[in-house]
């Protein structure tokens, strides 16, 4: 099936979780990032049991602190 990953169309198989995905995607420091399907928030407890489906759009987004 087709998705689009941070704006790239991809072919991920059925049934992929968000977590496979982020495994797939080789997301970096995966236990600090957020993830958003169609515009809406995933909690982190759900990645294993969140299904992705055909034309999802997802979005790895990352909070940094800093500053003055």
């Amino acid at each position: 099936m087709i998705i689009t990953v941070s704006g790239a169309k991809k072919e991920i198989p059925e049934g992929t979780t968000v977590a496979k995905l982020i495994e797939l995607e080789n997301v970096e420091t995966p236990k600090y990032v957020t993830v958003s399907i169609n515009e809406e928030f995933v909690d982190q407890g759900a990645f294993e049991t969140t299904d992705l489906k055909e034309g999802d759009v997802v979005e790895f987004l990352y909070f940094m602190g800093g500053g003055r």
